[in-house]
């Protein structure tokens, strides 16, 4: 029309020919006398995964409308929109941009809509010289100048949601969260910025998803996974497809938070899709409570900007050119972005008028070899600065648009504003009117509380007083032993070894106590002094009771076992070599106790249980610990030690077999020590084993070895002292005046002075023999005496020499 009407311009002839003509001007619905049009090529995705176009290109023409009015912008232009679906496909979008560059008109600009179609049309746009100003392209892809360099937009990059998400895991105490992402390159983008965002404030990603076209495994996996605080990254089209499977998983409501794109329609939850099988109250109730993050699309103060409408006044016109159907309108919230993307363009090429004036140049010459109108074109958008209807419009380098954030939640299907964010300020506006399905929001993870199992303490009191009578016990006999160290009987058991097993029994005794202490009754800081006392208690307690057995046991077999066994009999026994023996035996012990402890000391341990879940609606598990002494190479010191003592025990059984037929004055209590070895080997190999294997299970374990020490001690005890008292009572109490006038400690001093000075000369000997056989006679006389006078105290003494 606009040729026809020009050509009919061109033919007048005469004044009626120019009435005429001027009639037809009036009525022809062409521009303005001499306006040449400057055309954009534009995409716009009526459909597919984000259908922004829908609304997007009501604004753009409502935009182009006001600036083809306007004659202080281009007064001399036109801007006229050539557009096509692109379906937000970048196949599709691939043929319609070369249709675009390869059918006339010049296109001097390009306007695509989606991040995956702008990525290919900005890459493409520089091999023509054409300027690309996207309206909806989030991808942080696209900042970046060296791939794009002549690319805007007036949408900002996805990467400014990623400071307030981040802002808001902070606020609400999150420090795990998962992600499920298309898999598209805005996405992968924003999720790599997001990855690197959250790791500075040390949050963890702790799971990972991404789908192409059917979200249902990676929904799965996040359910296994037991993910909490979840980031969904992903078009309207397929939010619908994920929320679906949402619902068939259980993965909504009081335990999760799911964070969503701001930019879907408000009722994109409700809108029939053929590609789900849930119903709109399905999805609605998967989707309750879901945190949207946006970019502030319109501005929310009263400005009349270079359009010369306020927000208020676009939404309102906008609103009537789509017959009032926002909700169910695609791109409604992004339709400011496309309005001012086409005001930025007209600006900027208003700005390039005289500049190319200057050079001799028109924007009408514009064609795709020419890099000087582009270079114009460039420079006047990146040096952009105006008020449009979503905000002040100002470009940064990478030709992205800065702006503040709205976090809205959707609250009984509707969605809520509760908070503004500031990136460049790092300023949250909070209004405080969040709401949780649950009583606040919910853990990012299953809430695990730590719990340790203790000692029974019934078990443990009751231990810890047959162990304490054990004590005094062993106190009975060694003060028995020590008051007694004159008596003939007592002397020729080596009462000193005696006492150090009485000594050792105690200290074996005493580490039951610190056996049954955990931290119930020590500070943590505390308990490796706790376990310090078991170890040296129960090794030092070992080498006392068992090596001054041992010691004995020893001796008489090197002794009594050899082949000129009268010649050996006539040996004298040397005291200090049994005490050097028991000695050897405790310095080792104590030599490789401190070696552990200053190499490897003992540090608390926690042992972990299966997790359980406790009685309830809660969103708890319960994670059972016990806690053990330990040390890094803990069994290998263990294998040390355990079999440097089992091979004592198998030697002392050994040694007590061989002797047990043999009789000696020098240690009348052998076959008594033999006795007691036995019982310590058998429990001692039974028990070592055993609690290993019990160690998980702190009261069998602490049942199982303190009783065996408890027995084991209680049993040597009671074997080595018992016989000894039932022999020197009734002897010491017959005794009595004999002992008072001192005769027999006299006859035991001379005695053990004659042994110790004794030589092989059979004439001594013959006459010592003679001198206690008439210290015997008197003895027994004595004896009679009070036999014959039934004293009660010398009774028992005359039953057993028959008087």
């Amino acid at each position: 029309m606009a040729g026809h009407c020009q050509h009919q311009f061109g033919s007048r002839r005469s004044v009626a020919t120019h009435a005429f003509v001027l009639t037809l001007l009036l009525s022809c619905p062409c521009p303005a006398l001499g306006k040449k049009k400057l055309y954009i090529g534009a995409l716009f995705p009526m459909s597919g995964g984000w259908p922004g176009g829908q609304a997007c290109l009501p604004s753009a023409q409502m935009a182009l409308d006001l600036v083809n009015k306007r004659t202080d912008i281009l007064p001399d232009y036109e801007l006229e929109l050539i557009y096509h679906d692109s379906k937000c496909d970048p196949g599709e979008a691939t043929k319609l941009l070369y249709d675009l560059l390869y059918t006339e008109p010049i296109k001097i600009v390009l306007m695509p809509g989606c991040s995956s179609v702008s990525t290919l049309v900005a890459e493409a746009a520089r091999m023509w010289n054409l300027i690309v100003l996207s309206y909806g392209s989030s991808s942080p892809a696209l900042s970046n100048r060296q791939r794009f360099p002549t690319f805007f937009r007036t949408h900002p990059s996805a990467t400014l949601h990623n400071p307030t998400r981040v802002q808001l895991f902070q606020k609400w105490n999150w420090t795990k969260i998962a992600t499920i992402q298309q898999t598209t390159e805005v996405f992968t983008s924003t999720l790599d910025d997001l990855e690197q965002r959250v790791k500075e404030a040390n949050i963890e990603i702790s799971v990972r998803q991404s789908f192409l076209t059917d979200p249902a495994v990676a929904v799965k996996n996040l359910k296994r996974q037991d993910a909490r605080i979840i980031v969904g990254l992903f078009y309207e089209t397929e939010a619908r497809k994920v929320f679906c499977e949402v619902y068939k998983e259980k993965l909504y409501g009081k335990k999760y938070v799911w964070f969503l794109i701001g930019w879907y329609a408000d009722n994109w939850f409700k809108i029939n899709d053929t590609s789900i099988n849930c119903t709109v109250e399905q999805m609605t109730e998967a989707v309750e409570g879901h945190v949207t993050t946006e970019i502030v699309m319109l501005n929310p103060e009263t400005v009349r900007g270079a359009s010369n409408l306020t927000s208020q006044e676009f939404v309102i016109q906008l609103t009537s050119k789509l017959g009032g159907r926002t909700q169910e309108t695609g791109g409604f919230q992004e339709a400011p972005l496309a309005y001012d993307a086409v005001w930025a363009l007209a600006l900027a090429l208003n700005k390039t008028v005289e500049p190319l004036k200057a050079k001799g140049r028109r924007l009408e010459d514009f064609n795709y070899n020419n890099k000087d109108i582009t270079a114009e074109i460039y420079r006047a958008l990146n040096t952009s600065s105006f008020e449009g209807v979503s905000g002040h419009v100002v470009f940064d380098a990478q030709g992205s648009r800065m702006a503040w954030t709205l976090i809205e939640q959707l609250q009984g299907g509707s969605y809520k504003k509760i908070g503004y964010y500031d990136m460049t300020k790092g300023n949250l506006s909070w209004y405080g009117n969040d709401k949780w399905i649950g009583p606040g929001p919910p853990a990012d993870q299953t809430r695990v509380t730590r719990k340790f199992r203790f000692l029974s303490q019934k078990l443990f009191v009751s231990v810890s007083f047959f162990a304490g009578l054990g004590i005094l016990l062993g106190i009975v006999c060694l003060t028995f032993n020590i008051y007694n160290s004159n008596v003939r009987y007592i002397q020729n058991s080596q009462p000193y070894l005696n006492n150090m097993t009485a000594v050792g029994c105690m200290m074996a005794l005493a580490a039951v106590f610190p056996l049954g202490i955990d931290g119930q009754h020590v500070h943590r800081s505390q308990f490796p002094v706790v376990c310090q006392f078991r170890l040296w208690l129960l090794g030092l307690g070992f080498s006392l009771a068992y090596g001054s057995m041992f010691t004995k046991i020893w001796w008489v077999h090197t002794v009594f076992t050899k082949k000129d066994e009268k010649k050996d009999k006539r040996k004298h026994l040397e005291p200090w070599k049994l005490y050097a023996t028991v000695g050897v035996l405790l310095a080792i012990d104590v030599l490789s106790l401190m070696i552990w402890q200053i190499v490897d000391p003992l540090h608390i341990t926690e042992e972990k249980f299966t997790r359980e879940v406790p009685k309830g609606d809660v969103d708890e598990l319960i994670e059972p610990l016990l806690e053990h002494c330990s040390s890094t190479k803990m069994n290998t010191w263990l294998g040390v030690v355990y079999g440097y003592k089992g091979l004592l025990l198998l030697l002392g059984i050994f040694l007590a077999y061989e002797t047990k037929s043999v009789s000696t004055e020098k240690i009348n209590d052998h076959r008594a020590v033999g006795m007691a070895i036995y019982n310590v080997a058998v429990l001692c190999m039974i028990t070592a084993p055993v609690t290993m294997i019990l160690s998980s299970k702190q009261d069998a374990s602490f049942a199982f070895a303190s009783l065996a020490i408890v027995f084991s001690v209680y049993i040597t005890l009671v074997v080595l002292f018992v016989p000894k008292s039932a022999v020197v009572w009734p002897v010491r109490t017959g005794m009595r005046r004999l002992i008072t006038r001192g005769e027999w400690q006299s006859d035991q001093q001379e005695t053990m002075k004659t042994g110790s000075s004794t030589n092989n000369n059979d004439e001594e000997k013959s006459r010592q023999l003679e001198r206690e056989n008439k210290e015997l006679q008197k003895i027994i006389q004595e004896v009679r005496c009070l036999c014959g006078l039934h004293h009660s105290f010398a009774l028992p003494l005359c039953g057993i020499l028959n008087l």
